[in-house]
């Protein structure tokens, strides 16, 4: 009885043993290729669930039907116009055909690799037949934006203006799209989207590069200031005129109303000093004398005619000191 257990035992244990080798699961992001001795046997398994195989025998092999991630590293390469650049692509792919996948890569990292030749490849030739500006700009259909402050500075040095191109990165990008989509369809891959990442100058140009960029905003930084400076003076030059029109119109005004109390004062002095001849003498002696102090200083020498203004009172004085200063009763008070 003890022998008959344990060969029950034994042989329920070696049957669990064999079922459980034969049965696999599948879940949803995945997909199974079943091989015997290392061939593949049968259709891939797509469907989600517990599945049978024959144990011991056949083996499982996962393959992930999800939508993956290729991420390439940069790498140089020169545009048509003769500039290096270091582009960064990454693209999206799923494995559409898990029998051909198997038989021609087997994992991820073989497509990981292939996907590298195959896609710097076919960026490299793409790279190499456009232009640098045709790879940056997004669209031939782009327009600028532009402040509108410095219009006219845009009309006077070209600014704010793009080069015109005949496709685009996009284009570019589907162009690559599509010749490496048609290379990796035989290894039972789906291309579904790529991308240009990064484009950046090489490293070794990049100095000169950002020295020809600065040197070019210099250039337009100078002009900006030169009509600053020019308009700077324009101003100056309209404060400057302002002010002396201000000045002589001023100076005008001040004139005239000097003249007008000149004018006045004359008056005055006309009718003050023109009630007889004895104010007319006097007036003529007084001013006469006022005349001296400016004109007679120490050590000053002056010469005078004998019949002028000037000397007929100094003419008309005593030798003793005693003068008639004037032939009139008037001017001798």
């Amino acid at each position: 009885m003890k022998i008959r257990q344990i060969a029950t035992l034994a042989v329920v244990g070696i049957g669990a043993f064999v079922l459980m080798s034969s049965l696999y699961t599948v879940n949803e992001v995945e997909q199974m290729i079943i091989t015997q001795f290392g061939k593949p046997v049968g259709a891939p398994v797509t469907t989600a669930g517990l599945k049978i195989k024959v144990p011991f025998i056949q083996e499982v092999n996962p393959i992930d039907k999800r939508v993956l991630e290729w991420d390439g590293s940069p790498s140089d390469m020169p545009t048509k116009d003769k500039l290096y650049i270091s582009v960064d692509l990454f693209a999206r792919w799923r494995i559409t055909d898990p029998l051909q996948y198997f038989l021609r890569l087997r994992d991820e990292r073989s497509a990981e690799s292939r996907l590298d030749d195959i896609l710097g490849c076919e960026t490299r030739n793409a790279v190499a037949t456009h232009e640098l500006i045709e790879i940056i700009r997004t669209s031939r259909d782009r327009v600028p934006l532009r402040d509108a402050l410095l219009t006219d500075a845009e009309r006077t040095l070209d600014m704010g203006s793009l080069v015109p191109i005949q496709k685009g990165r996009k284009l570019v990008e589907q162009e690559i799209f599509a010749a490496a989509a048609e290379k990796v369809r035989v290894f039972g891959i789906e291309l579904l989207d790529i991308r240009f990442k990064r484009i950046n100058y090489n490293k070794s140009v990049r100095p000169k590069i950002y020295d020809r960029m600065i040197s070019e905003r210099r250039q337009i930084a100078e002009r900006f200031l030169s009509e600053g400076n020019g308009e700077a003076a324009r101003i100056r030059g309209n404060r400057v005129r302002d002010l002396n029109k201000i000045q002589s119109e001023a100076y005008r005004e001040v004139e005239e109303i000097r003249g007008v109390a000149d004018a006045k004062a004359t008056e005055i002095y006309a009718s003050a000093y023109n009630q007889s001849p004895e104010a007319v003498v006097f007036y003529e002696f007084t001013r006469t004398m006022q005349s001296y102090k400016p004109i007679i200083a120490e050590n000053t020498t002056l010469v005078l005619s004998t019949d002028s203004d000037m000397f007929k009172f100094l003419k008309s004085m005593a030798p003793g000191g005693d003068a008639d200063p004037a032939p009139t009763s008037g001017a001798r008070r």
